[in-house]
């Protein structure tokens, strides 16, 4: 049941929607630029990155990017309900700032939570207007569920710390100015506590960027390597050696963030495909669309119920990991059931499929909810701890200094 609204949060309502309207065209589905590069070209995905970044200049300035951010760093002041109606209302337009808000959404809350007043003084800004952009630099080739198994290193050298390691599955580094860095500067102590959270530049010499081509062809993950990368020790957010309660923040929100994402298509649009091909006759086909819906509608009742929490102005109680499993094991449904209904052109790519292939696209691209900002298996592990009260599962090493360990693990996804 959602919560009445106030006047003051109808009169917001309405101001939302009246910017939105003189700003962005309603979302229509197909062709909407707001679902990504139509080719997975460097060009094309350069295009939208930068569509993507006037998108979210065009917030900042008319004043609604970091709605419950400070003014003080070029936010609203505004309050957490008053930015679930926003949300709210730009789901209905075909605008997006891409990875841009992913990762605003990362760090900013990062900064304000755990930086220092020069820290938050010099970047919060550029941040939240796409001046500046950011990238995730967390996971590796052997550490990604297991992400405190991170072997990147920081040694501190005078006043900065040299870095050497790599990065995988970085979103978006190609195109970003700075990265949230995790780096192990103790080896003396167990894996959690021996890990400082960093701000990079990524123009730093012995940086390189190395684009992955992924399945469907896009280039939006990346290999990152780190050669003798010098970082002002003045980077370091929070304190030398507790990293891992500030990547706590930021993973946390991450969850939430990707549960609660109301981007991509919805079951109307397999409505509109099994019109389309002829189809809708089939009770087989209803009956799938229909199973898409109610997926729909129970994601839907969750965010409500978030949002319920957050405009009664208390912690919602519904754990992120059941929103972010949800969405992307429901999305994957979705997205199976899209293509089915294109038949045999479902084997069909490209302009030669139907919809320049989306459906293709996105069966191929599921890896992208199930593994991204952590698998589902993680995050069903927490939630058995989170919200069960079950157990933890043996732990050997918790106690046991990382330099006596030896680290395997999968890639997360940023």
């Amino acid at each position: 049941m959602r919560h009445p609204e106030s006047p003051e949060e109808a009169r917001f309502h309405a101001e939302a929607r009246a910017w939105l309207e003189a700003h962005a065209a309603p979302r229509r589905g197909e062709g909407d630029w707001s679902r990504g590069p139509r080719e997975h070209t460097p060009e094309a995905e350069q295009e939208h990155f930068e569509r993507c970044r006037a998108w979210q200049r065009s917030l900042f300035d008319g004043g609604w990017a970091g709605i419950t951010w400070p003014r003080r760093f070029g936010g609203r002041g505004g309050t957490p309900a008053q930015a679930v109606i926003f949300a709210e209302e730009l789901a209905a337009f075909d605008a997006t700032s891409g990875f841009l808000a992913s990762t605003i959404d990362l760090v900013g809350p990062a900064l304000l939570q755990h930086g220092n007043d020069a820290q938050r003084e010099r970047h919060l800004r550029p941040l939240l207007r796409g001046d500046e952009v950011w990238c995730q630099l967390f996971s590796e080739p052997e550490a990604g569920s297991d992400l405190a198994a991170l072997r990147t290193r920081a040694e501190r050298r005078g006043d900065a710390f040299v870095v050497n390691g790599q990065k995988l599955w970085t979103t978006g580094a190609q195109h970003c100015d700075f990265g949230i860095l995790l780096a192990r500067t103790n080896q003396d102590v167990p894996k959690h506590r021996g890990i400082s959270f960093l701000l990079v530049d990524m123009r730093t010499p012995g940086i390189q960027v190395r684009p992955l081509v992924t399945i469907t062809g896009s280039r939006h993950f990346n290999e990152v390597f780190l050669s003798d990368v010098r970082v002002p020790a003045e980077n370091v957010v929070g304190e030398v050696d507790g990293g891992w309660a500030v990547a706590r923040t930021t993973l946390a929100n991450e969850s939430v963030m990707i549960g609660t994402s109301t981007h991509g298509p919805d079951a109307r649009s397999l409505a509109r495909s099994a019109q389309e091909t002829g189809r809708w006759s089939d009770p087989l086909v209803r009956q799938r669309i229909a199973a898409a819906w109610i997926d729909e509608r129970l994601l839907g009742l969750m965010a409500d119920r978030v949002r319920a929490a957050v405009l009664a102005g208390r912690a919602p109680d519904l754990d992120g990991s059941v929103l972010k499993v949800f969405w992307a094991e429901s999305r994957a449904r979705k997205h199976q059931v899209g293509l089915w209904l294109e038949g045999p052109e479902g084997l069909l790519a490209g302009h030669d499929a139907p919809q320049h292939g989306f459906w293709q696209t996105a069966v191929l691209d599921r890896g992208m909810g199930t593994i991204g900002g952590g698998t589902v298996e993680v995050h069903r592990n927490g939630m058995a701890e989170r919200v069960l009260g079950l157990p933890r599962d043996p732990q050997a090493d918790r106690n046991v200094p990382f330099r006596e360990l030896r680290t395997t693990g999968a890639g997360r996804g940023e």
